[in-house]
């Protein structure tokens, strides 16, 4: 029974090789995936946490703070509009006139002539 195969040789026994030679090629780059993926998450938290120490030492307002001082701002903004037409309301009740201001003459520009 020379050409019966029992599944302990011949072409059958090739097939196991090559599937633990690709079994195992496929586990080495499973795990050289995992630790690419490892590598690139170590990376980025890394390089966040840089980041964040850089920025604290530039000294940027959180956002919040900028806000706030934004709408005081505002705040402010609109109420010395309103000071200032009470100013002039009672200015022109009592018949206080606000001098002119004298605007400062304007500079000539010097000409520039080309240097040969």
């Amino acid at each position: 029974m020379a050409g019966i195969r029992d599944g302990l040789g011949g072409k059958d026994m090739d097939m196991q090789t090559d599937n633990r030679i690709l079994d195992g090629m496929a586990r080495f780059f499973t795990n050289a995936a995992g630790a690419a993926q490892a590598f690139k998450d170590e990376m980025e938290t890394m390089m966040k946490a840089r980041m964040e120490r850089m920025i604290a030492k530039l000294d940027f307002v959180p956002r919040e703070e900028f806000d706030a001082v934004k709408a005081m701002a505002a705040k402010a903004r609109t109420e010395n509009d309103k000071l200032n037409q009470r100013v002039v309301a009672l200015e022109a009740k009592l018949g206080i006139v606000e001098p002119k201001t004298t605007r400062p003459a304007k500079k000539k520009k010097a000409s520039r002539k080309a240097v040969n």
